[in-house]
């Protein structure tokens, strides 16, 4: 599908067959860049699904006083880490905005105020793992912002408001890390192959239960967990874009997990892909 289609298809925001959502484990920038088993599970995913009219990415790298989506025609490529060798600074993901998609969100979604920003542009949560799904950047992607101040079942309600989009072409994207403790990192292990600490890979397991079960209250009410829950989610901002992705799932929809490993003893790799059976 070339770029002039994609925006037609994205303008007119006509009815199609529902679109998968998906929630990825981002972890370093340095996958932008390298090429590893995650990076090839970024790949193997974007052959699986449909081209998508357009992406809207939920990010843990833009936290806001307010929900903000991305309204600009042309998002800058924010190289939002330090001490990462140049090359990787040198990347640049040139994929288009879409700003009536952006106007679409803004309008649609009633039970809280979206705001339209022209000055964010792509973090590395998104464009360092798009950029492996859609190498050619010609597909249009929206950022929305993370409300610091709202709780996680108002993250969870908000994405619901957007499961229109599924219906629209719009590939819904979570990017974050579902066990993410950088303070813990092993970082002279961070080469071995699914290295987690108990407390890590407990919790994650937990995690991919109530995912696979449905079982999302269990998810949003993840602070009260226990210790586990709490080492492995210091912080909620690479946590709550999972809640946007399993928000979105309805009863036919069908969730598988890949690039189910743990890197570093403290992070998880862990994606999740919510998609539809079609007929």
């Amino acid at each position: 599908m070339k770029l002039n289609e994609l925006n037609n298809l994205t303008e007119k925001f006509d009815k199609t067959d529902k679109m998968p959502a998906l929630f990825l484990g981002h972890g370093s920038p340095m996958n932008a860049i390298e090429e590893n088993v995650f990076v090839q599970g970024f790949r193997q995913i974007g052959k699986e699904i449909p081209m998508p009219a357009a992406i809207l990415c939920i990010s843990a790298h833009w936290e806001a006083n307010g929900t903000f989506v991305t309204a600009m025609e042309k998002p800058r490529t924010i190289h939002d880490f330090s001490g990462f060798p140049k090359e990787l600074y040198e990347v640049q993901y040139p994929a288009p905005g879409n700003p009536e998609l952006a106007k679409e969100i803004k309008d649609e979604v009633k039970n809280t105020e979206v705001g339209l920003d022209v000055n964010w542009g792509l973090d590395h949560g998104a464009w360092s793992v798009i950029k492996h799904l859609y190498p050619d950047a010609e597909v249009p992607v929206v950022q929305m912002s993370l409300d610091y101040r709202q709780s996680p079942q108002y993250h969870f309600e908000l994405a619901k408001e957007l499961s229109f989009l599924r219906n629209k072409g719009v590939l819904i994207i979570g990017s974050g890390n579902m066990v993410h403790n950088l303070r813990m990192v092993d970082w002279r292990r961070l080469d071995e192959v699914d290295y987690g600490y108990d407390w890590a890979k407990e919790a994650s397991e937990k995690m991919k239960r109530f995912i696979l079960s449905g079982d999302y209250k269990q998810l949003i009410n993840y602070q009260s967990q226990g210790r586990e829950f709490e080492l492995a989610v210091p912080t909620p901002e690479h946590y709550l874009p999972l809640l946007y992705a399993v928000a979105l799932k309805d009863e036919k929809d069908v969730v598988s997990l890949f690039n189910d490993m743990a890197v570093g003893g403290s992070l998880s790799m862990t994606s999740v892909k919510i998609e539809a059976v079609h007929s």
